[in-house]
């Protein structure tokens, strides 16, 4: 089946699920209401009213313990139902075009003084991001956005691209992780957790915990033998003197751990459920079998320490139950929990982070694996060696527009073509294209597919300026904005790194002379220093300036037509410069009295 026959044929199946156990729920429901009204009338008949024996209210306690147990179950497998539901309703949605506004933008992440973040719609409402996100831990959407964020080293996207393609078809894993509950992407604080792990050690004197043993196995010993009439008292008493004089040494040490341990086993337990997943999978990959590998703790499994330290926590706060504080009392229980959770954190402490960072990347690759899964007209692009920028594209496509409504292009940069003029009316896809080259390169040095049929590209740094704002707080204009940006770009080509650079509507903001030797002198230093790019523009004088670039340049644009009308845009780029422009008609279409040409 096709993506979106697998999706629905599996939405369906946890349809029909949450339908059966909605109606399971709603049935157990019923009958422990029943039985409660039952407890009700049987109380009234033997206690109030003396016709039966009392002891027939063992009937509705016994009926009812199983069927609290039950509805319990059935609570989980509905929330479970419902869970998977919602994952593949969201999964259809990304195939359908009907994603935006419904996933993770990753708003925390945006930065207005990033190169390229906000001109290509990486964050925020109908972004790449929030396309591309399932990760479901902060880990998991902040390694993702640090992928986007800049190119990764080839080995990396490479390795990216390998594991990517062998979880491309694991559906049932994506699927499995989706359903470990919600609780996990609102609970899991991945830093203070690897905080937690690398504090330095809470000190115990040497030989703490034998001495916490050996005091309380002399305790208990004291107590049984005055039971048995062997001892008298005073040997308990003074084992629980011994044990006080113990408990005030350690009590502040003690005390640090309780008061550190509890949310920290939390986060910890969440997180066991995925690397249990994790662990259970064999890879192929180099970079999946790695990934695998660094869970491990001396040979022991992470999902298996982590269970282990929430037992442990479990312990040390099952003496704040008061009815079992007066037993946890002459067993140092809790001094002793105390120093076995502050050894296994010695242990394991210094492993957290990796373990949080392996939970992240994985679920980094999962979001680009799904992409990879959703879009199966995507390819993954060769990724060149060579420190020369190139990026050269067949039927070339932006992302984030829906596969059947999108219209590819070829774009070529590089070698002997180092810049492209794009002119064209307004609405005809200049910035549109801009944009899809900018983001097919994030994609393709993210490990990902691209939108294309075929893409070759070299390790690009983007700079581009596509969204300048002016800022009332800032006491910045427009067009100081858009100059400001222009210079990070320029600094990035100067810098010697290999530099594709994306200039939306050049200098538009200031006079047509200004605008003319600002942009022409921009552009040769950008081509001079080595980089490659595109600059749009409805100012045709500007496509002048491939004549004095010796070749290095060439203008391209987008057309529109007249059909019944009204204006349209076939989307198709042409060589040379454009012809007319729309302005005027558009101004007029919407109502806008300019008069007659």
């Amino acid at each position: 089946m096709n993506p979106r026959q697998e999706y629905q044929s599996r939405l369906a199946h946890w349809r029909d699920a949450r339908r059966h156990w909605d109606r399971r729920y709603r049935q157990l429901g019923n009958a422990r209401l029943l039985v409660g009204v039952a407890a009700v009338a049987i109380a009234a008949a033997s206690l109030g009213g003396g016709w039966i024996s009392p002891w027939w209210l063992l009937a509705p306690v016994v009926a009812f313990i199983p069927m609290a147990v039950a509805h319990g179950r059935v609570d989980d497998s509905l929330k479970k139902a419902s869970r998977a539901a919602a994952y593949y309703e969201r999964a259809l949605a990304r195939i359908e075009n009907r994603w935006i506004g419904d996933g993770s933008q990753g708003e925390r992440f945006r930065d207005p003084k990033h190169c390229y973040a906000d001109d290509l719609d990486l964050f925020g409402r109908g972004s790449l991001f929030e396309l591309l996100s399932t990760a479901r831990t902060s880990a998991g959407e902040r390694i993702l956005a640090e992928w986007l964020l800049a190119p990764g080293e080839r080995e990396d996207a490479i390795a990216r691209q390998q594991a990517v393609a062998e979880l491309r078809d694991r559906i049932d894993l994506r699927e499995d992780l989706a359903l470990m509950g919600e609780e996990v992407r609102a609970a899991v604080d991945d830093r203070a957790l690897k905080s937690w792990g690398e504090q330095p050690p809470v000190a115990f004197f040497p030989g703490a915990r034998i001495v916490a043993l050996v005091l309380a196995a002399a305790a208990v010993a004291g107590l049984a033998l005055f039971l048995a009439q062997a001892l008298s008292l005073r040997w308990f008493l003074a084992a629980v003197l011994l044990e006080v004089i113990f408990g005030f040494w350690v009590r502040q040490s003690a005390i640090k751990v309780v008061a550190s341990a509890s949310t920290p086993a939390q986060e910890l337990e969440l997180l066991g459920s995925l690397l249990e997943r994790l662990e259970r999978e064999a890879f192929k990959s180099p970079g999946l079998a790695a990934l695998r590998a660094s869970i491990a703790v001396e040979g022991h499994v992470a999902s298996r320490k982590i269970h282990h330290l929430r037992r442990l926590v479990h312990h040390l706060y099952s003496a704040r139950n008061q009815f079992f504080a007066p037993i946890a009392a002459p067993l140092l229980w809790t001094s002793q929990f105390a120093m076995a959770v502050e050894a296994w954190r010695e242990q394991c402490g210094p492993h957290v982070g990796r373990w949080m960072a392996a939970v992240g990347e994985f679920e980094a690759l999962c979001s680009l694996a799904a992409f990879a899964y959703e879009r199966p007209q995507t390819v993954f692009p060769e990724l060149l060696e060579s420190s020369e920028p190139l990026f050269d594209a067949a039927g070339l496509v932006h992302p984030l527009i829906a596969p059947e409504e999108a219209v590819a292009n070829d774009v070529s940069l590089g070698d002997r073509t180092r810049l492209w003029i794009v002119s064209g009316s307004n609405m005809s896809g200049k910035s549109t294209l801009l944009r899809a080259v900018g983001l097919n390169t994030v994609l393709a040095w993210a490990g990902a597919p691209v939108a294309a049929a075929r893409l070759r590209v070299s390790r690009l740094n983007i700079g581009a300026s596509m969204r300048a704002n002016d800022s009332v707080i800032d006491h910045r204009s427009r067009f100081y904005a858009e100059i400001s940006r222009l210079r990070d770009v320029m600094d990035l080509a100067r810098s010697g790194r290999p530099t594709l650079f994306l200039l939306d509507e050049l200098l538009s903001g200031t006079n047509s002379h200004d605008r003319r030797i600002g942009a022409e002198a921009l552009i040769r230093g950008l081509v001079e220093h080595g980089a490659i790019g595109m600059v749009t523009t409805h100012d045709l004088a500007l496509a002048d300036i491939v004549a004095s670039l010796d070749g290095r340049a060439a203008n391209v644009h987008f057309e529109d037509y007249l059909e019944g009308g009204e204006i349209r845009f076939d989307y198709r780029l042409r060589a040379g410069v454009v012809t007319r422009s729309n302005a005027l008609a558009l101004m007029r279409a919407v109502g806008l009295d300019v008069g007659q040409a």
